[in-house]
């Protein structure tokens, strides 16, 4: 393998990350991009909060480093674990395959593929990061036990793989079509011509034509179809040269497969498909230019501007076919995405896309309504009914190429329906809240409504539907809606100053921890200390809750301070601040909150705590401090670390916080530049001036996105 010499601004980068596998230069931007960031587990009981139990890996990061476009179908990844997630652990040392779908939550992982050398009765290699790199829209590594180096580029719709033989007799290429982390019941494969096969894999139900650039031997199958079988394909002898396998893939057809590859591939060469990846990926990170702060700061920004860019995935064929919700090929026009990991990413991933790809977000909500034109229902993913907050924040933000009276109507129905969207949503419209049983000794995995959860997301996204109803003037609906969206108060135990449980009765639950957590029962992943501050659209109403903003700024400092129990584990509500919790979604907004009883600098203090010491982690640098499936994490990360954050996603502001940066040049979606400087080296913010003026309150206006503008952020 050659060796690349580093420019110094990178060696420094790469040191400071301190991983071990080659770096890559391939840009001004993507040679900032770290994708092993978040393949390492947390194990630190002082970062987890509790001590991890025999045989558990902690749920950080949860990412793949293998190659992939902007959203795209493909992600082309090494696969080390089966039913882990990414498939991807860095702890590991043997690679079982290379597969085309990722997103780093226990599915996917689909069509693995792996070159063999003289294989024993076992498949898989062993390789070591010394000869492994990455840069976005590739991957590099060294099979040690094949003898084999293995590239990997890929495009939209298709993965491309080169192999490097030591040995040029007996090659051998692995269809490991049994496994995926989608449940696999059957499969198929044959061959099509002297060079290519094709054939499907159930679970996610995906087709594949691949073609190689020398011919087949002959292709050998073993149970096909059956959980335990393979295929593997025999290469001719006498070639000498790189073998390069080029797959398209569909959820269609193999007939569309093949002609995705043929129109995204085709004749192009490795180097060619790589460079145009790499630019894909440097059109996208240069739209964030900034200046100043650490090398690792800097690699942090554009690793995490990177992974938030991974999902929702494209699942529309270059045609335009694509497989919908009631498993009928249809085509219509637009490009059709997976539903966004909605409880996640609506936060602020999805604001995120909205002001970069908002092409992709038009069309991730055109996919959306569209499955709801055919189930009655907008879909949400795991929990509340978020789709509402992402649709309406993405018409505020002038996305409205969709039709919005019919996608606003199937989001009255799921905020008004019961069966659909909203669990339980009968008894939230008839009580103001939704109860959980009484139970004597409830433990973490309790079943329960999650009642808590569920009546302060519906009470927000509530509000988000009635923020459409009012711009499209039905001011019936927008009257109700919004008087619902104060339901996040019926929750609200006042002798206790905590969100708490109720009873069909109307009674609180009896046994009641404020610091316990449960994935179910009251809370959805979350304790009672991790929800009690979740009113984005109302946050005077939940200071008044408190009996005003030094109790509300009392109640906060706890939420920050009160230690940790290390005796309450549930795994992913990790990493731990007090008992604010960093690794999973429900309390993000909280550290935001003292903007609220006028203390911005306290917000900052907690805000640069996280954003120096909870990514990045670890003697390595490769450790993130939860879930980073869906991109929320990084995105998190991206926005507080500009200095804007969509504190209520469903609004169009955002909230001005210290920039990491001295400078950010934001090219916006409309071409204008939105310039953030922070000439000042202090971490408390004292003003804030859009323009040269001085502003009132803590927020700005997405109207600087349309127009550009210039904002100087004061600190002393």
């Amino acid at each position: 393998m050659k060796k690349l010499i580093l420019p110094a601004s990178l060696l420094l980068i790469s040191l400071l990350s301190s991983h071990t596998g080659r770096a890559q230069q391939t840009g001004n931007y993507t040679k900032y991009v770290n994708t092993f960031i978040g393949t390492a587990p947390l194990n630190d009981p002082n970062v987890l909060g509790y001590q991890l139990p025999k045989g558990w890996r902690s749920w950080a990061g949860l990412v793949f480093p293998g190659s992939s476009l902007p959203n795209a179908m493909v992600q082309l990844s090494p696969i080390t674990a089966f039913g882990s997630g990414a498939g991807y652990q860095y702890e590991d040392t043997v690679i079982y395959g290379f597969a085309h779908t990722n997103k780093g939550h226990w599915n996917l992982c689909n069509i693995p593929i792996l070159p063999l050398s003289n294989p024993g009765s076992k498949f898989g290699s062993r390789f070591s990061h010394k000869r492994e790199s990455s840069s976005p829209g590739f991957y590099e590594v060294y099979l040690d036990d094949y003898n084999v180096n293995v590239s990997l580029t890929s495009t939209l719709r298709c993965g491309y793989h080169k192999y490097e033989y030591k040995n040029n007799t007996g090659r051998q290429i692995l269809f490991d079509l049994a496994k995926a982390n989608s449940r696999v019941s059957t499969w198929n494969i044959e061959q099509a011509g002297n060079n290519a096969v094709q054939g499907f894999q159930s679970g996610e139900n995906i087709y594949f034509y691949a073609s190689l650039n020398t011919n087949i031997d002959k292709l050998e199958k073993n149970d096909e179809g059956k959980s335990a079988g393979f295929a593997i394909i025999h290469l001719a002898d006498g070639g000498t040269g790189p073998v390069e396998l080029k797959i398209g893939l569909s959820f269609v057809s193999v007939a569309n497969a093949k002609e995705n590859l043929e129109k995204e591939i085709g004749n192009k060469t490795f180097d060619v498909v790589r460079k145009e990846a790499n630019q894909d990926w440097e059109n996208l990170l240069s739209t964030i230019q900034i200046k100043g702060g650490t090398p690792k700061q800097k690699q942090m920004f554009y690793s995490c501007l990177y992974r938030s860019f991974l999902w929702p995935a494209l699942r529309s064929d270059v045609n335009g076919e694509f497989t919908d919700v009631k498993k009928n090929v249809v085509k219509t026009g637009f490009d059709y995405y997976t539903e966004p990991s909605l409880w996640d990413t609506y936060r602020n991933k999805d604001v995120l896309l909205e002001l970069i790809s908002p092409k992709v977000t038009l069309n991730v909500i055109k996919s959306l309504k569209d499955k709801g034109d055919k189930t009655g229902f907008i879909p949400t993913f795991f929990h509340g009914d978020h789709a509402a907050s992402s649709i309406t924040g993405a018409y505020l933000r002038g996305i409205d190429d969709f039709d919005v009276k019919g996608t606003y109507k199937l989001l009255l129905r799921n905020a008004n329906i019961e069966g659909g969207t909203r669990p339980f949503i009968a008894e939230y419209i008839k009580k103001g809240y939704i109860s959980d049983p009484d139970v004597a000794n409830p433990v973490v995995e309790t079943k329960g409504k999650a009642g808590v959860s569920k009546t302060l997301e519906y009470a927000y996204d509530d509000y988000s539907v009635a923020q459409l109803a009012k711009k499209l003037g039905d001011t019936a609906n927008y009257r109700i809606l919004m008087a619902r969206s104060k339901n996040y108060k019926n929750v609200f135990d006042p002798s206790t100053r905590f969100m708490r449980g109720r009873l069909e009765d109307g009674d609180w639950v009896k046994n009641f921890n404020p610091q316990y957590p449960y994935y179910e029962y009251m809370y959805r992943e979350a304790n009672a200390w991790q929800v009690s501050f979740f009113a984005p659209h109302d946050m005077p109403g939940l200071v008044a809750l408190y009996g005003g903003k030094k109790k509300f700024e009392a109640k906060l400092d706890s939420l920050f301070t009160v230690p940790w129990n290390p005796n309450y584990i549930a795994r992913n509500v990790e990493t731990m601040v007090g008992q604010y919790c960093q690794g999973n979604q429900p309390d993000h907004e909280a550290p935001f909150a003292y903007y609220f009883v006028d203390k911005p600098e306290k917000s900052q203090k907690i805000i640069d705590y996280i954003l120096n010491n909870l990514y990045g982690i670890g003697d390595e640098g490769l450790e993130l401090s939860g879930m980073d499936d869906a991109g929320e994490m990084s995105a998190w990360y991206v926005f507080s670390s500009l200095g804007l954050y969509p504190f209520s996603a469903t609004d169009p502001h955002y909230l001005v916080t210290v920039p990491l940066f001295d400078e950010v040049k934001w090219k916006t979606s409309t071409g204008k530049i939105l310039d953030i400087k922070k000439p000042g080296i202090g971490r408390n913010l004292t003003a804030i001036k859009v323009n040269g003026k001085v502003m009132k309150g803590y927020f700005v206006q997405h109207d600087l996105f349309k127009n550009g503008a210039g904002i100087e952020v004061v600190t002393k």
